[in-house]
């Protein structure tokens, strides 16, 4: 099996600007999932990006998601939300108002109880990794350590927080992950964003190649 590319958005969105980014990442090769998580000071700032971005990602493809807020995701038109505070009751109403029509994943899951909760309230993704936190240059131990536990046990999909380094997508995938989430490794790369995203699925494929049993 080979994991595939989890995009994450910056922290801070300038409009005027990254659209061009996000464009030129999306052209560049194979990207699973956009996950639109910004830091706002209000929805409509938010919904602003949404508006913006989801179209982009749709073109290419790519399934875009917004962080926590149904309501943006409907009027984006996203394809889903992932789901990231409010706990079990947040997660448990998402799924009854928005499955089968759009997608719910867990996110903020710090324990494989909370993760084996998702699973069976009928999630359609899991994620490991916290997105609020300031990123590090390798994957948190905890993350890798649910990640593999997950992929070797259980059907639903999850994706595994990278950290800065394009070498740590590799120690994501290597753990039988469907999908490794990328954020500032993309965004901050030197050779820029399409970059990031060659190089990221060249690492990807690697991987693969190296477990084809599975």
């Amino acid at each position: 099996m080979r994991a595939r590319l989890f995009l994450i958005t910056p922290r801070e969105i300038d409009l005027s600007t990254y659209p061009a980014e996000l464009e030129a990442a999306l052209s560049a090769g194979d990207v699973a999932t956009l996950l639109i998580a910004p830091e706002v000071t209000s929805g409509a700032q938010l919904q602003r990006i949404a508006e913006t971005l989801v179209p982009i990602a749709q073109a290419h493809d790519v399934a875009a998601m917004v962080v926590d807020d149904s309501r943006i995701m409907g009027r984006s038109k996203a394809d889903g939300v992932q789901v990231e505070a409010g706990g079990a009751e947040a997660l448990k109403e998402a799924i009854e108002t928005l499955q089968p029509k759009s997608i719910v994943g867990a996110g903020n899951l710090r324990t494989r109880h909370e993760a084996m909760d998702a699973g069976e309230a009928g999630v359609d993704y899991v994620f490991f990794g916290l997105i609020d936190l300031a990123e590090s240059e390798e994957p948190h131990r905890k993350t890798l350590d649910l990640g593999a536990w997950w992929a070797s046990l259980f059907e639903p999909p999850c994706v595994l927080l990278a950290g800065t380094t394009l070498e740590s997508v590799r120690v994501c995938a290597e753990t039988g992950a469907d999908f490794v989430a990328v954020r500032s490794a993309v965004w901050s790369h030197p050779d820029g964003a399409g970059a990031a995203i060659k190089a990221i699925n060249a690492l990807l494929d690697e991987v693969a190649a190296q477990h084809p049993e599975d």
